[in-house]
């Protein structure tokens, strides 16, 4: 049936027009459902979408687990359930289907119940005609139309990194005043406000690594970069993860390409752990590439100070050659936290030596990397130092390495896997202990 009108005066409009002129202006300034951009006299409202290019990704609102809260997000549109970003991850404030998403007038993204707001986006410029569009990639942009170009972002949310790295993003370890990029867990299923745990590019002293971190707490790291990977991590030669690792003089990078036609994530997960995921053919799930840590192995200094985790052995914890346990009574119980002690002291002068043991790298932190020595001249600055106790070759890139020194104790050793099979590193020894197979 068609709307009925109340008689009036003419030149005046009714009480009913002014309400149905109202709806209509309403309708036309909100979103179309199913578009990928949102202009600046349009709205999202709880229920409407943006979806990207290629019908991967969704933005619009929704509530984690048995959370009555509405927040803001972005999803994978054939599996809604895996969340990849969230808006106002610490500021969930809405119940109910009030919420509302504007860009304001110097082009900002405004997250709003009533007249209350919720959260919005940082301002680096003002914008005189802002755009929001949602890329193929899960990147929320907004651009300037004014601009000439779409890729001059203004704001994009893969600056602000949640608990989910998308091909693409960049995981930032910035040396100078700007801003590091980290993932964040979630604090648990139904609550995506910042948990305990992130997961960061480090670097120092021209080395690069991944670490996971418990507050400031290691728990589980990559090994260094070694010129087309991380050590340490599992590599998948039948798919395409190649990590892009940029190394300016104030800021590191690294990022996965993006390839439209493998949809692939990591996710941090509540607990700390780190899980590579692919979709499957059919485009509705996802297959489990790996997790980090794979095994007790994994986990951060596992075996104490200059002990070796081996996990095909049992106990998997054992000294390296030429250490013994600081406390026998704590290693017979399986506690190897106190670690291992030299069992002779280096000599310094003469008499010294080394051996080679297959392991992955140790923990960086007291390390030194010099491009310009060669491996025996690594060995022979190493030997002349009392507090050097280990060195090996590390490649940097293709045809460029460094030798590589350990300072203290030598901490977080496994044995590699298999990809990392031919990882050394050379231990620094007294004489005495260099003929003596290990226990």
């Amino acid at each position: 049936m068609g709307r009925k009108y109340v008689a009036h005066c003419p030149g005046r409009k009714s009480v009913s027009e002014r309400q149905v002129e109202h709806e209509e202006r309403l309708m036309q300034n909100s979103l179309t459902r199913g578009v990928d951009t949102l202009s600046a006299n349009q709205t999202i409202r709880d229920g409407q979408t943006l979806v990207s290019e290629g019908q991967i990704f969704e933005l619009g609102f929704f509530s984690p687990g048995r959370s009555k809260d509405r927040f803001l997000g972005i999803w994978y549109k054939a599996t809604p359930e895996i969340v990849v970003w969230v808006a106002n991850r610490n500021q969930p404030n809405i119940t109910d289907s009030q919420g509302i998403l504007t860009i304001s007038r110097n082009g900002t993204l405004v997250l709003s119940r009533g007249e209350r707001i919720i959260w919005s986006s940082s301002l680096s410029s003002v914008a005189s005609s802002p755009v929001m569009r949602l890329l193929q990639t899960g990147n929320l942009v907004l651009v300037d139309k004014t601009n000439g170009t779409s890729d001059n972002y203004i704001w994009q949310s893969f600056d602000y990194p949640c608990d989910t790295r998308l091909p693409g993003m960049q995981m930032v370890d910035n040396l100078g005043d700007g801003q590091d990029k980290y993932l964040q867990s979630w604090r648990n299923s139904d609550d995506p406000s910042v948990g305990d745990f992130t997961y960061r590019i480090k670097y120092r002293g021209g080395v690069v690594e991944m670490v996971v971190y418990n507050g400031k707490i290691k728990i589980c790291r990559s090994g260094p970069w070694t010129g087309h990977y991380f050590s340490n991590v599992p590599l998948i030669p039948t798919l395409p993860f190649k990590p892009i690792l940029v190394i300016n003089k104030d800021r590191i990078s690294v990022s996965d390409a993006f390839n439209s036609s493998l949809i692939t994530r990591i996710t941090l997960d509540k607990s700390g752990s780190l899980h590579r995921y692919i979709m499957n053919e059919s485009k509705n799930g996802w297959n489990l590439a790996y997790t980090a840590p794979r095994d007790s192995c994994d986990n951060y200094a596992q075996c104490g100070p200059n002990g070796i985790c081996r996990i095909s052995k049992i106990p998997v914890c054992e000294c390296l050659k030429g250490f013994t346990p600081r406390s026998q009574q704590a290693w017979d119980l399986q506690d190897w936290s106190g670690g291992c002690i030299r069992t002779r002291p280096l000599n310094c002068q003469n008499g010294d030596g080394f051996v080679k043991v297959g392991a992955n790298f140790p923990d960086m932190s007291q390390s030194q990397l010099n491009t310009s020595m060669s491996l025996n001249e690594c060995q022979s600055q190493c030997s002349k130092s009392c507090s050097c106790t280990a060195y090996a070759t590390l490649f940097i890139s293709d045809g460029v390495s460094g030798c590589l020194m350990w300072f203290g104790d030598l901490i977080d050793i496994r044995e590699p896997p298999g990809a990392d099979s031919n990882i050394n590193i050379y231990i620094h020894l007294p004489v005495s202990e260099l003929g003596k197979s290990i226990p």
